[in-house]
């Protein structure tokens, strides 16, 4: 991608930035309302006298808006002292995964930037109090400065609330779930300019090749499609990406591979570069199996024996589930891309069925043969997707899954348990064969 879209889109990630723009609008609000009433005296006839009996009295304004400031700041302490406590308790809880969902979260962001923006809206308006050379006291102004201290207590309640709300575990795996639900509608999304193709029909005759390989170490957090087409265009070469979104992938390696009839300067190479967004750690941006690496790792921590919760491993599971069957009935599949004339090709690797539904149950099977509850779910989670999927291979894929995990618990459970299992794994088998 662009570097200059790369800084942006990194800098509009950040958790400051939000609450500092807000701050900073509230603070500027603040000197330029205390300006305007110096201006036009008569916004003072608009305030109550019983809360300003003396209207010209600038100590009254000063200590009103120290005491909000003083009141808000402690506020803003106690509420960064909460988030930073429900941040370790949801990494050791859950996973630090999930750590990033509470960053990124926009609520929490609102709240502190107005909780600091009354605070610099006091602290500028105090500036414009004063007793020499003459007497001025912003009474419209502390009124404002009133209201929105209101307003925090209001807010501080709902931060409270809403922090409660976040760190419930059902709560964390059903956003998981819708985030990537999202995410998956927005990378299915054929963009303006672009034509998805049968790739299928696309045979590629053009004899001279050249990788382009990586130039910095990172996982790949996404791919600009509509960028690698344009310079693909102005090339005239045909592009194949060989790396999934999510892959880690060391400098030095092959990202793509483009093919011309003619010669391939080097020089260009960095022009496709610039279409991915590297990174230290994978993200929600294009990343299906990302999302759904998250919600398993809480299922994995809940069954651990430390924790020892197959409700939540089992909540974990049902989300699961509706995020394969979701994906699945969108019909994904290995994408080719070309632009409007149909002179350039792009060839965009997919995450295939099989390897999605083994990074969402491998795991979970492999560590959760002793418990009941889950390998019930498991099953039961299995019958449903089967029963969405069209693709009979699909089916059969599941089935033998299925049958993986009956022949994993027989040494750990029950006969009664095992009974139920396989009343499943007949319901399994029998969509299997249809």
């Amino acid at each position: 991608m662009n570097i200059y879209y790369q800084k942006i889109s990194k800098l509009r990630g950040q958790f400051f930035l939000l609450p500092l723009i807000i701050a900073i609008l509230l603070g500027m609000a603040g000197a330029v309302l205390s300006h305007l009433e110096e201006q036009m005296p008569f916004l003072n006839a608009w305030i109550p006298s019983f809360l300003f009996p003396s209207k010209s009295d600038p100590a009254v304004a000063q200590v009103i808006l120290s005491t909000i400031a003083t009141a808000i700041i402690t506020v803003v302490a106690l509420a960064v002292s909460v988030l930073l406590l429900t941040l370790t308790l949801a990494s050791i809880q859950f996973s630090p995964r999930i750590i990033i969902n509470f960053i990124e979260d926009k609520k929490t962001q609102y709240i502190l930037g107005i909780f600091l923006g009354t605070f610099g809206y006091c602290l500028t308006a105090m500036g414009a109090t004063r007793s020499l050379p003459h007497p001025f006291a912003p009474i419209f102004t502390v009124t404002v400065g009133m209201l929105l201290a209101f307003i925090c207590i209001i807010i501080l309640l709902m931060f409270i609330n809403h922090i409660a709300l976040a760190i419930s575990a059902n709560n964390i795996i059903h956003q998981l779930a819708r985030q990537t639900e999202k995410m998956i509608d927005e990378m299915l999304l054929v963009q303006k300019g672009q034509h998805q193709i049968n790739q299928s029909l696309f045979k590629d005759t053009n004899i001279n090749k050249t990788p382009v390989v990586s130039a910095v170490s990172g996982y790949i957090r996404s791919i600009n499609t509509s960028q690698l087409l344009r310079v693909a265009g102005r090339h005239q070469t045909n592009v194949e990406v060989v790396r999934h979104i999510g892959h880690f992938v060391p400098a030095g390696i092959p990202l793509l591979i483009l093919s011309s009839p003619g010669q391939i300067p080097a020089e260009i190479h960095s022009d496709f570069r610039f279409a991915f967004e590297f990174g230290p750690s994978r993200t929600l941006k294009q990343d299906v199996e990302f999302g759904i690496l998250k919600i398993v790792d809480i299922a994995l921590k809940a069954i651990s024996p430390a924790v020892n919760d197959p409700s939540t491993a089992v909540n974990c599971i049902d989300q699961l589930s509706a995020v394969l069957i979701y994906f699945f009935s969108r019909n994904p599949t290995e994408k080719m891309y070309t632009a409007t004339d149909g002179k350039v090709f792009i060839t965009m690797p997919w995450l295939d069925f099989e390897r999605l539904i083994d990074s969402a149950f491998e795991q979970i099977r492999m560590y959760g043969k002793t418990d009941v509850a889950v390998n019930l779910r498991l099953l039961r989670a299995f019958g449903d997707i089967a029963q969405i999927v069209p693709d009979k291979s699909i089916r059969k894929a599941l089935a033998d899954k299925g049958r993986k995990i009956l022949a994993s618990c027989v040494k750990f459970l029950e006969e009664d348990e095992i009974t139920e299992m396989k009343r499943r794994m007949a319901f399994l088998d029998g969509i299997a064969r249809n």
